[in-house]
């Protein structure tokens, strides 16, 4: 589920893109076509991802926690700004 955050959160930014991805479930680092270059990193219920794109300069990232059923999100986006965001599985 926060792989699939953390790729719905970077095709928001970059548009429909492929990535490649290598490393472990604790650790990856994905390309993709668009010059998208991120990093996962896992420790227990926290997801941390951070982002740059080589050709724009552009850099964001994004954290999540979950918490039984509820993931809280939080992030910058490639211009600055913060944003939050809540996710509940039920």
């Amino acid at each position: 589920m926060k792989t699939l955050i953390a790729c719905l959160t970077l095709s928001l930014i970059s548009g429909p893109t492929f990535a490649a991805c290598y490393g472990t479930d604790a650790f990856s680092t994905c390309n993709d076509s668009s010059g998208n270059r991120y990093t996962i990193q896992r420790y227990g219920n926290t997801t941390y991802m951070q982002g740059n794109n080589y050709r724009t300069g552009s850099r964001w990232s994004q954290n999540s926690t979950t918490y039984g059923n509820t993931t809280f999100h939080n992030g910058r986006d490639a211009e600055g700004n913060s944003w939050r965001s809540t996710t509940y599985d039920w």
